[in-house]
């Protein structure tokens, strides 16, 4: 098999009008957070509408840790989410000295389960991290009435959700807290990494922005426009390095231009697939429930029983195939860290384990030609033979 011959698992699209941007940012000087990072920013709040505010950071986990350090997370704090994402959803709590509080995933929609987010609420729960897995939302008016009833925060990981709908608006518009989206590599729009933190409260969006960079007053572009000396910033909190360049955020103004088209291929890939592969000894992915928009940032299918093949010889199958697969996810209850500080198993979380040991995920990206999609669905029976 030739380098050429492999199809891989993922791949940005990538167009001359981001290229010239990006180019415009060298030749400007200008490389670090600046004006093209304020463009990014005023952009996606004017692309989400619903009177959000933008904050640009360097990768959907910096975004995590700056909004739960906004709503005030702190030691013995905790924190529910689920086992069933990447490690950085539940990284970020431990930060903050707070501890995550696992639960299960719904079967029918591979995100966190509501009824057992309110089964897992002490006293000393303060927010809920769910995830919106592989771009289908999470059951958010649910969550949004338990949050509610028991006055904690949501900060939504939609790190696959750019963009999907839920309950008929926008991920990033809805009664949470704080949403954070992330434009890493593989992801539905890229800046090749990045994200975005958004938020209607004033007061989190102040706060972000002070702790993305170092807890400084005002960051160096408002301090280069402004009238006051350029040389002058205070210091008022001990913060982080988090902010966003401009050379990243040049690949973000054109790319959140392309959002809807990309999703619009996402899904016809999507739609392709789900014809193809009916009738397989495969489970296809969660839909969502109309009228959503699913954002499609993954197409995670799940072996069958019958199936006699492993998920791992399916996936072996595949490369051998010249077919790039991954697996979303490995959960959190068998990852070393996470497993021996809170004596997690198996046996905790049913749903996922069951779902981790027969998931793989084809690929889905807009730079696929139907003759791709084709080319991977004749290796999928191929491999299931």
């Amino acid at each position: 098999m030739t380098l050429t011959s492999f199809l891989p698992f993922a791949l940005p699209e990538i167009g001359e009008e981001e290229i010239a941007e990006v180019t415009h940012s060298l030749r400007s000087g200008w490389v670090t957070t600046g004006p093209k990072c304020k463009q990014f920013e005023s952009d996606f709040s004017a692309w989400l509408g619903g009177g959000v505010q933008s904050i640009a950071v360097n990768s959907a986990t910096a975004g995590l840790h700056l909004a739960l350090e906004a709503i005030g997370i702190g030691p013995g704090d905790e924190v529910i989410t689920t086992s069933y994402t990447f490690t950085a959803t539940a990284e970020v709590i431990r930060y903050l000295g707070a501890n995550p509080v696992f639960v299960d995933v719904s079967e029918d929609t591979l995100c966190i389960d509501p009824s057992l987010v309110e089964r897992a609420i002490t006293p000393r729960t303060r927010a809920i991290i769910p995830v919106h897995m592989g771009g289908r939302a999470a059951d958010m008016p649910t969550l949004l009435s338990i949050a509610r009833r028991h006055g904690l925060r949501i900060v939504e990981d939609a790190a696959h959700a750019l963009p999907a709908t839920c309950d008929g608006k926008l991920v990033g518009t809805l009664d949470s807290d704080v949403t954070v989206f992330s434009f890493y590599a593989n992801k539905t729009i890229t800046t090749g990494e990045g994200g975005m933190l958004v938020t209607r409260d004033a007061q989190i969006a102040r706060r972000a922005r002070i702790m993305r960079l170092h807890g400084i007053s005002r960051d160096a572009f408002d301090r280069f426009v402004s009238n006051a000396p350029s040389w002058y910033y205070e210091i008022v909190a001990p913060g982080f390095k988090y902010n966003l360049t401009d050379i990243a955020a040049s690949l973000g103004i054109h790319q959140l231009k392309k959002a809807h088209r990309f999703r619009q291929r996402r899904a016809e890939i999507a739609a392709q697939y789900d014809a193809a592969l009916a009738g397989l000894p495969i489970v296809l992915p969660p839909k969502a429930a109309p009228p959503n928009i699913h954002s499609w940032h993954l197409y995670v299918i799940r072996l069958a029983p019958e199936v006699r093949v492993s998920r791992d010889a399916f996936i072996e199958k595949m490369f051998a195939q010249g077919i790039g697969m991954s697996v979303h996810y490995v959960p959190l209850h068998l990852q070393p860290y996470w497993r021996d500080t809170y004596e997690l198993t198996p046996a905790m979380f049913p749903v996922s384990q069951r779902i981790y040991e027969r998931t793989a995920s084809l690929p889905i990206y807009t730079r696929m030609t139907d003759a791709d999609v084709e080319r991977v669905v004749a290796a999928v029976r191929v491999a299931l033979s």
